[in-house]
């Protein structure tokens, strides 16, 4: 289904992506915590500044996730015996 690279796989039950694949896919998972951690520590007394960042930065994590997942997002039950 997905044309582009394939940096995470599929979830076997369920919707969405599961674990990375690939550098890329791991990368931006840690560079992910790594900026809501940095955000956390830059604005910690600013919630709605923090919220914004982290709903933002969520956003982008999941469009680009789901772009990136091999055989794209959609329901999965497991794998047929």
């Amino acid at each position: 289904m997905s044309d582009g690279p394939e940096w995470f796989a599929p979830k076997r039950y369920g919707y969405g992506a599961g674990m990375p694949i690939a550098w890329q896919g791991w990368a931006l998972t840690i560079g992910f915590i790594l900026l809501i951690i940095l955000a956390a520590r830059l604005l910690p007394f600013s919630w709605i500044g923090y919220f914004s960042i982290v709903v933002t930065l969520a956003l982008l994590f999941t469009l680009i996730a789901a772009r990136t997942t091999r055989g794209g997002w959609r329901w999965r039950w497991g794998d047929p015996d």
